[in-house]
């Protein structure tokens, strides 16, 4: 890849149909959306549902992505398993289609150390051509990527960056410091909390599951930023962590993000987890969006 990831990329949701199944239409129209306030797509991460997805959907998804998209934005795709051998065999069939890097999530549910994360990674990064960025999310995973351990790894080639969900400010100025004097790679923000102080210190592009919602307030936050305007970007960054604290204190994302783009009028389906809303949380997602994003 020739150049830098930049700006805001939007954890995309993955819309299902009144039966469950993918919805690539009601796809289509929410990337359209992203495009439009200048944001690219990440497909297939936490707010994809990437953890109800089979391989033929997580393939199908990442297709529809970047043949909407179609250069106007970057895609990332994320490709991660809790094997190396089935992250690599994922990983071969989405780089044919087209994506600008993958995002490579930790093993998950089995305890690994340091040394066999870096033998993880290595193994996928050489096994494939499309770049890759490594993606920590310790809370979710089990397993947390160390600053030196990243710091080794960066010295990979095909290993680009890190996605960093951790969502600390110590974790995330953990890894600008590890790894800031290594040239080519990137440190992209994940918590939608920091996005602001992400940019201040070095951040190279954020991956926001609220843009689903509010796609224009998070592209604020880096607009304003790139150009000179540090404290509307900050103001910007002020109205979305309100956004961000009411809507989460409801269920976790991202059933609470798609039940507030049901709300809003787009035909997202539920998420496949076993969650469920109350009428009282319906109301209170009802208030949030009427609150904020009307």
């Amino acid at each position: 890849m020739n150049k830098h990831i930049k700006g805001v990329l939007t954890a995309i949701v993955t819309p299902f149909d009144a039966d469950g199944a993918v919805n690539p239409n009601a796809l289509k129209q929410q990337i359209n959306r992203q495009i439009e306030a200048g944001n690219g797509i990440f497909c297939g991460g936490t707010n994809g549902e990437f953890f109800v997805l089979n391989e033929q959907e997580k393939v199908a998804v990442t297709a529809t992505c970047v043949e909407e998209v179609a250069g106007r934005s970057p895609v990332v795709a994320h490709i991660g398993e809790i094997s190396t051998r089935e992250t690599i065999r994922l990983g071969r069939q989405i780089e044919k289609l087209g994506v600008d890097a993958v995002s490579v999530i930790t093993p998950y549910f089995v305890p690994l150390k340091q040394d066999e994360l870096i033998n993880h990674y290595t193994a996928v990064a050489d096994a494939l051509n499309v770049p890759v960025f490594l993606y920590n999310i310790p809370a979710r995973t089990g397993n947390t990527l160390e600053p030196q351990t990243v710091r080794a790894l960066a010295e990979h080639p095909n290993i680009i960056g890190i996605k960093d969900s951790a969502g600390s400010y110590e974790s995330l100025s953990g890894f600008l410091n590890a790894v800031k004097d290594v040239e080519g790679f990137d440190v992209l923000n994940g918590p939608d909390s920091l996005i602001h102080q992400g940019f201040v210190d070095g951040c190279s592009a954020c991956i926001s599951g609220l843009a689903n919602v509010a796609p224009q307030a998070i592209n604020a936050i880096w607009s304003r930023f790139q150009a000179g305007d540090i404290a509307g970007s900050r103001s910007a960054q002020e109205s979305v962590t309100g956004l961000r604290t009411d809507l989460y204190k409801v269920a976790f994302s991202p059933a609470a993000v798609k039940k507030a783009l049901q709300i809003m009028g787009y035909e997202v389906g539920d998420s496949r987890y076993a969650v469920t809303f109350n009428p009282q949380q319906l109301q209170q997602i009802r208030q949030i969006v009427s609150q904020y994003l009307h």
